[in-house]
């Protein structure tokens, strides 16, 4: 696999020169591909602070590959989790990898190709408390990162009739700045993410009560009729049989 530069463009207005009149189009983009992302979320997207500040991970790499068997150069930018259907939409962005879930909700205003990973949602939170049944969250302020499909799935709970308090922030590291300091007292999140977590900090814990069904699975997105869906999902299926997608995940999760 080809090492491809990531132009890492910042939050803060996309001061890329690819966005100083508005995202070009594949067609027109001189070999360019513009991923959107959150890189809050390791191990799928996150800053490298040893190597100038890169955006690695999981996503990375398999937006390279791709990248790389369509023959474009890839471009990494940033931004909060909840504008990346919106900054698609716009053409800010020709795809989008953030260990998003393709859920009915998102599939109504963007594509989604085929899954390429699966997890489920835990709770993490500090080892004194005690949650052992969906009953236990009545009263528990519970931090989700807002748009995330941990964020519908507690408000579905609400719905339910348990009475969580929930709160939505952007970035994962606020929420558990938010956990470390006692202002929220669980956060939801998926079970692909949860290791970083817990092997950094033996005063957490997790805990497997939601069970909100089968997920939807981690999915890329593209614009509506882009005809990327098609030429990626034909790249994804390859890179399962001859095993790369498999490699990506041990390297990555293992």
């Amino acid at each position: 696999m080809k090492k491809i530069k990531n132009l890492i463009v910042g939050v803060m207005g996309f001061v890329a020169i690819a966005f100083v009149t508005g995202c070009q189009s594949v067609d027109d983009s001189r070999d360019v591909l513009i991923m959107g992302t959150s890189a809050d979320y390791e191990p799928f997207e996150f800053y490298d602070l040893e190597n100038e500040n890169e955006i690695i991970g999981f996503d990375v790499d398999l937006a390279t590959y791709i990248a790389d068997a369509l023959g474009y150069e890839l471009q990494v930018t940033d931004m909060d989790f909840d504008s990346l259907t919106t900054a698609l939409r716009t053409g800010k962005v020709h795809m989008v990898l953030a260990g998003m879930s393709a859920t009915p909700e998102r599939a109504e205003v963007v594509d989604f190709t085929d899954a390429y990973y699966s997890g489920k949602t835990v709770l993490i939170t500090t080892q004194e408390v005690e949650i052992n049944q969906l009953e236990d969250l009545n009263g528990v302020v519970l931090g989700v990162q807002t748009g995330s499909i941990q964020e519908a799935e507690i408000v579905e709970l609400q719905e339910e009739g348990i009475a969580v308090e929930l709160n939505s922030l952007n970035r994962l590291p606020d929420l558990f700045q938010q956990l470390n300091s006692g202002r929220v007292e669980a956060v939801a999140l998926s079970t692909s993410a949860v290791g970083v977590y817990l092997n950094n900090e033996e005063s957490l814990k997790m805990i497997d009560i939601l069970n909100p069904g089968e997920s939807p699975g981690s999915a890329i997105a593209l614009a509506k009729g882009s005809e990327l869906t098609e030429q990626i999902n034909e790249i994804l299926k390859e890179m399962k049989e001859n095993g790369e997608l498999d490699s990506l995940i041990e390297k990555w999760f293992n």
